[in-house]
Formats: C-alpha cells, sequence, structure tokens
C-alpha cells in the first residue's frame, strides 16, 4: 500500500509539474518548457502505470478478483481515466507536436488522479458477484478510453474558439501567434472525435451485451443509460455536422463541446443518480 501510495501521488505531482510547464509554453513559446513538459508527463506516464501494476496485485490478492481488472470504483475509474487522457495527449503530442494544447489538456489528467488519491479509496475489497464477467475488462475500459479521447478533443476545441476570438479581436495578444492555425485545430478536433466514436460506440454495444447476457434486457432506460445515448447521438451530430455536411467553425465546436459536457455527466452522474451503474462508480 506504501508502495501504491507513493507512486500514486509521485505521477499527480508529475502530472500538475508537466501542466505548469505547458502553462509556461503557452505563453513564453519556450522550447525548453515544452520539452520539460512531455519529460515530466512521461515519467508520470511511467510512474502511473506502475501503479496500475501495484494496483492490479493488491486487486487480485482477492481470489475472487482475479483476471479482473480494477475498475469498479470510483478510484479506478478516475485513475484509468486520468491514465489514459495523458496517453492520449502524449500520443497526440508526439504526432502533432502542439505542446501549447497541454494547458487545456493536462489539468484533466491531473484533476482525475488528484481526485482518485485524494478523494475516493482504491479498489481493495472482493468484487460484487454481479460485476464478476468478463465484460468488466472491455465495457468500462472502452468507454473511459473515449471520454479520455474526448477530453483531448475538448483542449483542441477550446484553443480553437480562443485563437478565433484573438483573429477577429482588433488587437490580438502574443497568444494569437502563439496558437496553431485555425484549420489545423479544427481538422485536429474533427480526427480526435472521429477516432473516439467508434470506441464508445463499441463500449456501449458491450455494454448491451452485458446487460442482455446479466439481466435477459438488451438495453435499460436508465439515467446512466440514457445520457450514454445522449453523448453518442451529438457526438454522431458532430461527425454528421463536419464529414456528411462538410460543416466547420464555431457551430460543430459548440457541439463538440456540448459533447464533452455530457461526458462529465455521464461520469459523474452514476455518483448521483440510482440505477445498476451507481455500484460502478462508487464499489458498491
Amino acid at each position: 500500500m506504501l508502495i501504491l501510495s507513493a507512486l500514486n501521488w509521485g505521477a499527480f505531482l508529475l502530472y500538475v509539474c508537466a501542466t505548469l510547464a505547458a502553462g509556461h509554453y503557452l505563453y513564453t513559446k519556450d522550447l525548453r518548457a515544452s520539452r520539460a513538459m512531455l519529460a515530466l508527463l512521461g515519467i508520470g506516464l511511467f510512474l502511473h502505470l506502475g501503479a496500475t501494476a501495484a494496483r492490479v496485485a493488491i486487486f487480485w490478492s482477492f481470489e475472487e478478483n482475479r483476471f479482473f481488472l480494477p475498475v469498479s470504483s470510483f478510484h479506478g475509474a478516475l485513475s484509468y481515466m486520468s491514465l489514459a487522457l495523458a496517453a492520449a495527449f502524449f500520443v497526440i503530442e508526439g504526432r502533432a507536436r502542439l505542446g501549447i494544447l497541454g494547458a487545456l489538456i493536462l489539468p484533466w489528467a491531473a484533476a482525475s488522479l488528484g481526485a482518485a488519491v485524494l478523494f475516493a479509496r482504491p479498489d481493495m475489497a472482493p468484487l460484487a458477484p454481479k460485476l464478476r464477467s468478463y465484460w468488466l475488462n472491455i465495457h468500462p475500459m472502452l468507454l473511459m478510453t473515449a471520454y479520455a479521447a474526448f477530453a483531448n478533443a475538448f483542449g483542441v476545441a477550446v484553443a480553437l474558439l480562443i485563437q478565433e476570438r484573438q483573429i477577429k479581436s482588433r488587437k490580438p495578444t502574443e497568444l494569437c501567434y502563439r496558437l496553431p492555425p485555425l484549420d489545423e485545430l479544427d481538422a485536429l478536433n474533427a480526427r480526435i472525435i472521429a477516432a473516439a466514436f467508434p470506441v464508445l460506440a463499441a463500449g456501449l454495444l458491450m455494454g448491451s451485451m452485458w446487460s442482455l447476457s446479466a439481466h435477459g434486457h438488451f438495453w435499460v432506460a436508465g439515467g446512466k443509460e440514457c445520457l450514454s445515448l445522449t453523448t453518442a447521438a451529438i457526438y454522431a451530430a458532430f461527425l454528421w455536422m463536419r464529414y456528411g455536411a462538410g460543416r466547420r467553425g464555431r457551430m460543430t465546436v459548440y457541439v463538440s463541446l456540448m459533447g464533452f459536457a455530457f461526458v462529465l455527466l455521464t461520469f459523474f452522474g452514476a455518483e448521483l443518480l440510482s440505477g445498476r451503474h451507481s455500484y460502478m462508480a462508487g464499489g458498491k
């Protein structure tokens, strides 16, 4: 437990430092800050992976939990979300070299892991019988991976709106010359959502299959289920507007931002809504 706590805290502090380095790069364009951000993030990811491995080992010390992943509690869900979000940005940064966006994206990774460490208990108990299914290793992991990608798209969308406002301003600030061009941000936002949407759809389908095998119902109109379906519908509308109707600019950005708002409602709504998914967040 001591090693797990140390690894979690180390990863959290490194994510915070990477966020600060990204913020410094945003306002100075100092390439050393960008390199520091990537290095700190890489080390943080390494420690976070180590913490995840340690948590899996402790989780598997209960015979009932063998071969299941520890994502059934709020701590596990937040920790995996943070890991996936940071890893997704690490990959995007490696490909697109848009380190300036780290100031808008990495705070989510730091906040998620910080909340897991400070406010949520690790998964240190036998799984409830209703969770002992191979679907546990598929359904929530797919959804949280998609949510992490959408968080990255959110950061890109915010940067796009800031840049658009700067360009239209009579007195643009230095930030206008530090952010990427509008077309580049718009294309990146669309590519991230286009890549994440099939993962989201697969996660919802796997959840329906789990429901069918466990309860005999393919779909139950609970609060979490309806929020998930609404989230998928919003991102489907975005993709249709962007690729089907050829729409670009502010309207599509607002749709993508609304989609992420529903991602947050869906993820945290399980803590507030009763139903079959409430135990997924609280480990009940």
